[in-house]
């Protein structure tokens, strides 16, 4: 069917799937442990999505032009047989990549189940190296260590690794060089993302967020660093190498640069709303749709119905007071 664009023009091309709303950390960005303890109510098994539904729903947004879908949660990996559902989404046709963003834990066992069914790339989670400031920010007994090894496994088994961290002024931003080091030493992207204000419980401020300017100054003391030009249109991560190497080093600037004008993203909760910004306050229920009696047609005129009419621009309005007042869906819901 080809492309569909939003009022500004931007088309529908990258899709985020969150299969689970579970986690087994409890990170301080997104699930803070005051607030989703152990007694937390997460989602009954009828609500979530099942693979087939995924799959489905998937290959028609992969019809109106989707390109890239990326499995999220929660912990994506604490999803029962996580590989059939890569290995069925493997087979859609014109779906040129599938990703995965996990916090690794579970890397260690899961990197070649997951490498058989298909994938090619994961986005590992991990916030510092040092291990009484990792447990801090996760609130678990599992080290950084694990994490790494799980890492090590990922690129052992040929799956492309890419590492986000969170820097959060106060929590973690020693770790910024540490971080930088380790992961230039053994050729793995390396991407800092600055503190948003995703859903209404991680206690967000302007005064907690380390810019990319300011950690890419510090940077610089150390490194030197060179643009590299995006992949592709939307390409959300502002990207450089080190200079003389094949290593880089992206920034993630939702705060400080937004990229709003260039978003070109969709969200499917894990219980199959659809979400047109991170940073909304509802969504579409297309689980409702997938269990009527509807059409892949008729589905697809819903979907081509919602993102012709999105105006998403929530970062690029962003001021304190509209952070501290608007009703956002929490990051565990709604996926990275």
């Amino acid at each position: 069917m080809g492309k569909i664009t939003d009022k500004f023009g931007r088309p529908l091309q990258d899709l985020r799937i969150s299969v689970i709303d579970r986690c087994n950390f409890r990170c301080t960005y997104c699930m803070p442990q005051e607030i989703f303890g152990r007694d937390f109510a997460f989602m009954p098994k009828e609500q979530l999505l099942s693979f087939e539904e995924i799959e489905r729903l998937a290959a028609i947004f992969v019809d109106l032009g989707v390109k890239k879908i990326r499995l999220t949660g929660g912990e994506p990996l604490l999803r029962r047989d996580l590989p059939v559902l890569i290995h069925k989404l493997t087979n859609i046709k014109a779906l040129e990549d599938i990703g995965l963003t996990t916090n690794g834990s579970l890397l260690t066992t899961m990197a070649q189940r997951l490498k058989d069914a298909g994938l090619k790339r994961i986005n590992v989670s991990l916030d510092a190296l040092d291990d009484s400031t990792f447990k801090e920010i996760n609130h678990s007994n599992v080290g950084p260590d694990k994490i790494l090894k799980g890492i090590d496994k990922a690129k052992e088994v040929g799956l492309e690794v890419k590492v986000n961290m969170v820097v959060k002024k106060g929590r973690n931003d020693k770790e910024i060089l540490p971080m930088a080091r380790y992961f230039k030493n053994r050729g793995i992207t390396l991407r800092y993302i600055e503190f948003m204000d995703v859903g209404q419980t991680n206690g967000w401020n302007f005064n907690n967020v380390i810019t990319k300017k300011e950690i890419f100054q510090m940077l610089s003391g150390e490194f030197e660093l060179e643009p590299v030009d995006p992949a592709y249109i939307g390409e959300v991560a502002k990207r450089y190498r080190y200079r003389g190497e094949e290593s880089e080093v992206g920034f993630i600037t939702s705060v400080s640069e937004s990229f709003c004008s260039t978003c070109t993203r969709a969200r499917i909760a894990a219980d199959g709303k659809m979400y047109t910004c991170l940073f909304s306050d509802s969504g579409f229920d297309f689980r409702e749709l997938l269990r009527s009696e509807k059409t892949d047609e008729q589905i697809k005129s819903f979907i081509m119905a919602i993102w012709n009419s999105r105006d998403d621009r929530y970062s690029d309005e962003r001021t304190e007071e509209s952070a501290k007042n608007k009703k956002k869906i929490e990051m565990s819901y709604i996926g990275g």
